[in-house]
């Protein structure tokens, strides 16, 4: 963008630590695509000459931040759909992922992008593999992402060389390209260890060891399910004391699903300022547990919300994902105060923000990236209006409204959503080119 603005709504909900609901307010972002003044308008300072205000309806919060995700997979979806983890890992998708090459991968985070923008979802957190396709389709829809490239020495993966050489790869990128890069940084650089189960025990210590070293995000799948990891977990006592022994902790880490935890896990990751990808909507399709949302929280645990995979969930809407949280720890702890709306929102701005050390997106601040979502009043959730208590009206947008009243998104100050509809790509268009990747690998 080249140009300042000012978007003017009747509600603000900067996601800070209070989740404060702010009345008539305004929202100034910079020609760098930075927040300026965020608060109540009648304390903005006067605008420079030829800048322009915009006046939404409804309601303006953050982007969400969905912290674990394998959105490429759009061209997966559906595959395996009533099988448990490890069965429909091994058995459905690993053999079809190995059909696929790059203009694929391509193709998949591009309608995947797409649907988390028009779903408020401005930042993911993606471990997949043909990193730079990836990057050319999220830079050309405009979205945010934080790309870990998926580093794996499980049978059948030797095609993309082996850990070492998948590692020394990220390694290089980021050395030449920088850990952020893009329009309005839009592109982060980390690395994606799988699991402890698909990699050696040498190479966890070296991964962590070049995450370091450039203050990288670590992302790594663990404790999913039971099955997965317990010869590990007889031999270690659990995955999270392995990591803990290997050097894995220490930097920034985030570890997705971590649903089966022991209390010793938890201040582990508590002490180390582990951050969590919960995904409960993928752990339950997979029927793989209840993670101790309650637990992680209350020792501290940084935790984000993640949808998984678009095959695994199967769709990238983390607005569902707010709601399931709040609905299984309620469950869980048969206590209906055990996450409320404001906080289970929180999960999806904010904490999902430090979950993955990141500061300047998941909150309207000044400095933060102008990363916006505008959702407007047109549906019965907001019958009652917005002039209602502020936890009522919190209640209604998470509980009742969801995603499908976003209307308008922004991204680094760029207008990415207008109405509904994605501005920089032809979403039909998309949709067609993962239709042909995935009529490919049925008929194959």
């Amino acid at each position: 963008m080249d140009q300042a603005f000012r978007l003017h709504a009747p509600v603000m909900l900067p996601c800070d630590a209070n989740c404060s609901v702010v009345r008539d307010a305004v929202v100034d972002v910079g020609a760098d695509g930075r927040l300026g003044y965020v608060g109540p308008a009648s304390n903005a300072p006067e605008l420079s000459a030829g800048v322009a205000v915009r006046e939404l309806s409804g309601i303006l919060l953050p982007g969400l931040i969905n912290t674990h995700a394998h959105s490429p997979m759009t061209v997966l979806r559906g595959m395996g759909g009533d099988l448990p983890l490890m069965s429909w890992l091994q058995d459905v998708i690993w053999p079809a992922e190995g059909r696929l090459d790059g203009d694929d991968v391509r193709a998949g985070m591009r309608l995947g992008a797409l649907e988390m923008l028009r779903h408020g979802v401005t930042t993911s957190v993606e471990m997949y593999f043909y990193g730079e396709p990836m990057v050319e389709s999220v830079l050309e829809v405009g979205s945010r992402m934080v790309l870990t490239p998926a580093v794996i020495a499980a049978p059948g993966w030797d095609r993309l060389g082996s850990w070492l050489h998948m590692t020394d790869q990220i390694s290089a990128w980021i050395d030449a390209d920088g850990l952020r890069f893009g329009p309005g940084e839009r592109i982060e650089l980390g690395y994606g260890p799988h699991s402890a189960y698909t990699l050696p025990a040498e190479a966890l210590p070296v991964i962590a060891a070049e995450a370091k070293q450039r203050s990288a995000l670590l992302h790594i799948h663990v404790a999913e399910s039971l099955a997965e990891d317990a010869h590990l977990r007889e031999e270690h006592g659990s995955v999270p004391l392995l990591l803990n022994s290997l050097g894995v902790f220490g930097g920034r880490v985030i570890t997705a699903h971590s649903v089966h935890l022991s209390d010793v896990d938890i201040q582990l990751y508590a002490a180390n300022g582990v951050g969590v990808g919960h995904c409960p909507g993928s752990n339950a399709k997979l029927a793989s547990g209840i993670a101790r949302l309650a637990d992680l929280r209350r020792h501290g645990v940084p935790v984000g919300l993640g949808t998984d995979g678009p095959a695994s969930n199967d769709d990238l809407d983390l607005w569902e994902e707010i709601q399931l949280s709040a609905m299984l720890a309620r469950l869980a702890g048969s206590d209906a105060a055990a996450l409320t709306a404001a906080q289970a929102l929180l999960m999806a701005t904010r904490d999902g923000a430090a979950a993955i050390g990141r500061h300047d997106i998941g909150t309207l601040a000044p400095g933060c990236w102008a990363d916006l979502v505008h959702v407007d009043l047109d549906d019965p959730a907001f019958a009652a209006g917005i002039d209602v208590p502020s936890p009522q009206l919190l209640s209604n947008l998470v509980w009742a409204a969801g995603s499908r009243r976003v209307r308008d998104v922004w991204v680094a100050g760029d207008q990415v959503v207008a109405a509904g509809e994605a501005t920089q790509v032809d979403r039909a268009a998309a949709a067609a080119e993962v239709h042909k990747v995935t009529r490919r690998l049925l008929d194959a």
